[in-house]
């Protein structure tokens, strides 16, 4: 039985049915540009058509990675080499005129992606049930993009490393200016030949 939901809850619940739909299409997208890929090197293909479909779909997928990141906000799970693999994937020609290694590195990556794709749509599609189920759900700030993360160390690690500096500072200065020190650097000058 589905919960009543007040207005705020059902905006919630659009939203999640928005985002769950943006994923989708990218994964859909994503697939396409496999296929795509994958069609190429088959005899009797038009090259050229394949050509003009593979840069279109890479067009689409930078377009909807950009506005996907920002509108996932902190469910963005997608992996990071997605739009490497896109960038890097030049055209076809160029593609399947590299070794069969690299061919099979980029499907290995390409699938790496899809899984993650998988991943956050499931995530996203969970939170959309649970929201459904009159959960209350945290979407973040809309329109201020993924979640900001520190790319310096929280206050704890700081704090952590802090301590381990003067742990050591304390044993190094015990080593060297005290004579139980001295012992323990004579041992290990011995051992290491010194």
């Amino acid at each position: 039985m589905a919960a009543t939901l007040n207005k705020k809850q059902q905006k919630v619940v659009d939203e999640l049915d928005r985002r769950v739909s943006m994923v989708r299409e990218f994964m859909n997208d994503w697939l396409l540009f496999n296929q795509i890929l994958s069609a190429y090197p088959a005899p009797g293909v038009n090259k050229a058509q394949l050509e003009n479909q593979f840069l279109k779909i890479k067009s689409k997928l930078a377009r909807e990675h950009n506005v996907l990141k920002e509108s996932l906000m902190q469910d963005y799970k997608i992996d990071g080499n997605t739009m490497q693999i896109v960038a890097g994937a030049t055209n076809l020609e160029s593609i399947y005129s590299q070794s069969d290694i690299a061919v099979t590195k980029l499907q290995g990556e390409w699938h790496r992606s899809f899984i993650s794709i998988n991943e956050t749509l499931g995530q996203v599609e969970d939170k959309k049930a649970r929201a459904e189920a009159g959960e209350k759900i945290n979407l973040g700030q809309p329109g201020h993009g993924p979640v900001a993360t520190n790319s310096g160390m929280s206050d704890t690690a700081k704090r952590n490393m802090v301590i381990a500096i003067v742990v050591i500072a304390g044993i190094v200065g015990l080593m060297m200016f005290t004579p139980l020190g001295k012992t323990y650097m004579d041992s290990f000058n011995d051992l290491m030949g010194r």
